[in-house]
């Protein structure tokens, strides 16, 4: 008899869950900048899989592409606050002012 492959239960994967800010991959630091505190996550080549666009300079960041990314620390931030930087963007955004200023 051949063997069944399919999983027997329908259900959500757990990738799918939501996950909270402080959690996924590399090491959480907070920096402090004229703007305020943010806390700071470096993304690995490795684990960066998804497409995002740079606020620092409106590029995409491609998949595979290491990066930081970055939330506001007052109040631990939301996943409407994070934000994927190149991390060359993200060390020259208070030389360039892009970035700063209101959240």
């Amino acid at each position: 008899m051949p063997r069944r492959n399919r999983p027997k239960r329908p259900g959500k994967p757990e990738s799918a869950a939501p996950r909270p800010l402080g959690s996924g991959f590399g090491f959480a630091r907070t920096e402090t900048a004229p703007d305020g505190d943010w806390i700071v996550r470096t993304v690995p080549a490795a684990q960066a899989q998804k497409m995002y666009r740079c606020p620092g300079c409106d590029h995409e960041i491609r998949p595979g592409v290491g990066h930081v990314v970055a939330w506001p620390a007052e109040d631990y931030g939301t996943v409407q606050d994070r934000r994927h930087w190149h991390t060359g963007c993200w060390h020259g955004r208070k030389r360039s002012g892009r970035g700063l200023g209101p959240r």
